[in-house]
């Protein structure tokens, strides 16, 4: 029989958080192993629930969300999303240029799917959040990835940005609070990421998804609120402030300097219209959830249960011989470094695959984020206290004797 091999535009693709280990994961739990799955995310496991309101709004208004909408998403939810990022700053919105989509990953691959020709180049972070650099790949376009730097909060060098930008380059990707470190960007550099953008005419796209999952009295920037000289894509949404994931709702915003990118956003309207439109039900939780983010607030106080996790990890990776890390101070996951030197690591994937095969735990390697080195990984912090403090129990025990071979 013939052979059907995969795309080879999958060839550069990488999803790791859902990748081999994963498979692994899955096959251990066939055979009635408990796995602790620290790989991802998803609130909902870790008894995060969404608030009532949102549940109900939804609920209240099934029968309305039964035919097909308007491809960019309902009128009332742009409204409400054209009003909070007024709030955040972003100026002169338009109704028209906001996309709601089946969350934010798949306005993400929309965005470049619209944008990139065969060989354009977007400079993304390292770390990254993987669907940006796979997005660039499945367009055609080439990921450049430029350094942030972990001496300094992790927050992007701006040296190492300028000396990537081509005749090629397209644009820059931005993701504050960032997914994997933790990090949110400063108002100065976020500042000298607009003056690199206008001095070279570049679109900024800023992944802001975690903009409300904030510790310590941090202070988000929309980076769109700094410039009207270039265009600024906004990608926003209410699967992690919510604790909705499963909802898939969120929103891709146009603004600042536009007319020269019409055509591109008439090139994203056709995508948006040829899958016809994003999930209906969901969309009529929107307005509702912009004007109450009690919820979030509440998990991220002083005393709140994020809050605390967060402390707990940071405290319990301190500890660990081997390793060390920096205080995340958005979202909800640690990037610790690992001595490569200490434990003879050369593959962290492979370091991974033997930390759930001995300790029934699962993270996801730090190269399955677009990073350089087999030097770091991440964990998420979702767990309630006890099950964390299992995790780093078995991390510790773990790492004590181990030697990659």
């Amino acid at each position: 029989m013939k052979t059907f091999s995969k795309s080879s535009k999958l060839d550069d693709v990488c999803y790791d958080i859902r990748g081999p280990v994963l498979d692994e994961a899955k096959r251990m739990e066939s055979a009635g192993q408990e796995i602790l799955k620290l790989n991802i995310g998803n609130p909902a496991p870790f008894g995060f629930e969404a608030p009532e309101e949102l549940v109900r709004q939804i609920s209240e208004n099934l029968t309305r969300a039964e035919g097909y909408i308007d491809s960019k998403g309902l009128l009332a939810s742009r409204e409400a999303v054209a009003s909070y990022s007024s709030k955040s700053g972003i100026r002169n919105v338009n109704i028209e240029d906001i996309f709601i989509g089946n969350g934010v990953s798949e306005l993400i691959v929309m965005a470049m799917q619209g944008l990139l020709n065969e060989g354009d180049e977007v400079l993304i972070p390292a770390p990254d959040y993987p669907l940006w650099t796979a997005a660039v790949v499945l367009a055609g376009g080439t990921p450049v990835h430029y350094i942030c730097d972990e001496q300094s909060d992790w927050q992007p060098d701006i040296s190492d940005i300028r000396k990537k930008v081509s005749s090629r380059t397209k644009g820059i990707v931005v993701i504050n609070p960032n997914n994997p470190t933790g990090a949110v960007y400063s108002g100065e550099v976020l500042d000298r990421i607009v003056e690199v953008a206008e001095r070279n005419e570049l679109i900024i796209f800023s992944d802001e998804i975690y903009d409300r999952i904030l510790y310590d009295e941090a202070r988000h920037i929309s980076i769109a609120s700094l410039t009207k000289n270039v265009p600024c894509v906004t990608l926003n949404g209410l699967s992690k402030s919510h604790l909705i994931t499963g909802y898939r709702v969120g929103w891709m915003i146009f603004s600042g300097n536009l007319p020269g990118a019409r055509s591109y956003i008439e090139g994203v309207n056709m995508l948006a219209s040829m899958r016809l439109c994003s999930n209906v039900p969901a969309q009529y939780a929107v307005a509702v959830a912009l004007q109450n983010d009690e919820t979030i607030r509440r998990h991220t106080s002083a005393d709140g249960r994020l809050k605390k996790q967060r402390d707990l990890g940071y405290e319990r990776l301190k500890r660990i011989p081997g390793l060390s890390c920096t205080k995340p101070h958005g979202a909800f996951y640690f990037f610790p470094r690992i001595d490569t030197k200490m434990f003879g690591i050369k593959d962290d994937e492979k370091l991974t695959l033997d930390l759930l095969k001995k300790e029934r735990v699962l993270v996801v390697q730090g190269t399955g984020f677009n990073w350089f080195e087999p030097d770091h990984f991440r964990i998420v912090f979702l767990p309630e206290m006890s099950l964390l403090q299992r995790a780093f129990d078995a991390l510790e025990h773990f790492l004590k004797d181990y030697r990659q071979r």
